[in-house]
């Protein structure tokens, strides 16, 4: 097991991790999940032991590892930006921990090519770094992180050069592989989408603080704080101010709708109202969808998906929806808002209600 405690790393007047506190059991999939410097490689140096924390401790199985040299620690790092030896083959680049470890030379010859194969290496083993494509080179650096048989593997956003055909392959494989050795497998991306595809548990980074962590599913469902909500959500989540009234809810003393089920009980006052863009909709599919006034800022349309840009009720919001759809700028359209998608958050940005959605999708 794997444990930060209290951890805090200061660099000058700048705090990049903030009292981290966090627990990694052995086989598991972890995801850490934020938006650029929110803290995912700080955090993934201190626990791979490339830099120390100004305060705090890090113990694998109870015992303290800050006075432990990197290179008598069982870890494996892979960075976005691939690190190969540039005079070695690729299989040389592969096999270089295991002779460091003094591995035999059958067994070491068997994981080199199983990893290869794995990792469409096999017609490229003899080749030097340099003469690969940037895909291939990254792939070189997970190959050799995996027959390294490490106890802690860090992969920090590892899959984003890569194409959409292996990058799938790879998140199904990577995670069933790893936990296979008992590793303790940390994986930092900044797409909610792809934590949700790993599963596993998740922690939500903001600013070098974890707000969140547990079953990703769970993280997802039932975001604590406003600022979780908006890290495991992209496009981030529709807000609004909203006034609860009795079961209605109101806008600037204006009509907005009924107060979602479930959230009945809550007192009287000022919340949070946010929605995740595609629980928006340009039709309404039932009589209870809330109509709300919009203007079209713009639209991008992907091909399966459009995202529609535009000023609802005062505040910026996003609608994706399926299939292509073209709205203009400047144009007043009217969206739809399901009061049972809503979530509710009180003064302090703390969940107060969730929708219950069952079998919601992402």
């Amino acid at each position: 097991m794997l444990e930060l405690i209290n951890v805090s790393k200061q660099v000058g007047s700048e705090l990049h991790i903030d009292n981290v506190s966090i627990k990694f059991e052995r086989g598991s999939l972890n995801v850490l999940l934020g938006p650029t410097l929110s803290g995912k490689t700080s955090l993934m140096r201190l626990m791979a032991g490339l830099d120390r924390p100004t305060s705090g401790d890090i113990q694998v199985d109870g015992i303290s590892v800050l006075g432990k040299q990197v290179r008598h620690r069982n870890v494996a790092m892979v960075y976005q930006q691939f690190i190969n030896y540039p005079g070695f083959s690729v299989y040389d680049n592969i096999a270089s921990p295991m002779r460091l470890a003094g591995v035999d030379k059958k067994t070491l010859d068997e994981r080199v090519r199983e990893a290869a194969e794995l990792l469409r290496l096999t017609e490229y083993l003899d080749r030097t770094p340099l003469q690969l494509s940037g895909g291939q080179q990254q792939r070189t650096a997970i190959a050799r992180a995996l027959v390294k048989q490490a106890e802690l593997v860090l992969l920090d956003e590892p899959l984003a050069n890569l194409d959409y055909k292996l990058r799938e392959e790879l998140r199904v494989e990577l995670p069933k592989i790893f936990a296979k050795t008992g590793a303790v497998l940390v994986y930092a991306t900044t797409e909610p989408h792809e934590a949700l595809l790993l599963g596993g548990q998740s922690a939500t980074l903001s600013e070098g603080r974890v707000t969140q962590f547990g079953k990703t599913i769970d993280v997802y469902r039932r975001p604590l704080d406003l600022q979780t909500a908006q890290t495991f959500s992209d496009p981030p989540f529709n807000t609004t101010n909203i006034t609860k009234t009795g079961t209605d809810l109101h806008i600037d003393n204006e009509f907005f709708g009924q107060v979602p089920q479930g959230a009945a009980s809550l007192n009287d006052g000022q919340y949070v109202a946010a929605i995740r863009p595609h629980h928006l909709s340009l039709t309404a599919s039932t009589t209870h969808h809330i109509p709300v006034p919009a203007e079209v800022g713009t639209s991008e349309i992907t091909g399966s998906e459009t995202f529609v840009h535009l000023r609802a009720k005062g505040n910026r919001w996003v609608v994706l929806t399926h299939g292509v759809h073209r709205v203009n700028p400047g144009e007043s359209i009217t969206v739809y808002v399901d009061p049972n998608s809503l979530y509710l958050y009180d003064s302090e940005q703390a969940l107060v209600h969730a929708p219950a959605i069952p079998g919601e999708g992402y």
